[in-house]
């Protein structure tokens, strides 16, 4: 196993848990549920942390794969810095969760706002983490380039044709 591959098995930690974080909270606030925002929370908390090492070993990663045939430097640095962004939000996002966790002690009024911008936060960063996962598939997998899209459908039908 090498940096490559660990960097592949979690970042699906951060896209798919804040997916589901998303939803967990538009139930918990839907419901006003004190006990469920506040797993909620945890999650997003969690999340945000799993975080780090995703983004730590991007740089191992790049150095396994950028050497290899069909790789293009510039698809992994705009991944790198689509991928500096959404850090910055996840890990934003997660203090957010924080704060409104702590403030749930001692006012559910504020409490409550606090997690609804934790809310509007987390769809954002899950926009990013999203397309952060898009444009670092597109590093390894040329058939989702837009670009080599074409490329693929004019070889498919040379080949038909032959």
């Amino acid at each position: 196993m090498n940096w490559a591959h660990i960097h592949l098995m979690l970042n699906h930690i951060p896209v798919v848990g804040t997916g589901l974080v998303i939803l967990l909270l538009i139930v918990a606030l839907a419901r006003k549920s004190k006990e469920l925002t506040n797993v909620t929370l945890i999650f997003t908390i969690l999340i945000s942390l799993a975080t780090i090492p995703v983004y730590l070993t991007g740089e191992p990663a790049e150095e396994v794969i950028e050497d290899m045939p069909g790789i293009r430097e510039e698809l992994i640095e705009e991944h790198e810095e689509q991928a500096e962004i959404a850090f910055i939000f996840i890990e934003v996002t997660g203090f957010l969760a924080l704060i409104a966790l702590v403030t749930n002690i001692y006012s559910q009024k504020i409490a409550q706002r606090m997690a609804l911008l934790t809310l509007l936060a987390l769809i954002v960063s899950g926009g990013l983490m999203a397309w952060t996962a898009n444009l670092g598939g597109k590093i390894q997998h040329e058939e989702i380039r837009s670009d080599s899209t074409l490329q693929i459908q004019l070889k498919n039908r040379e080949n038909e044709n032959d």
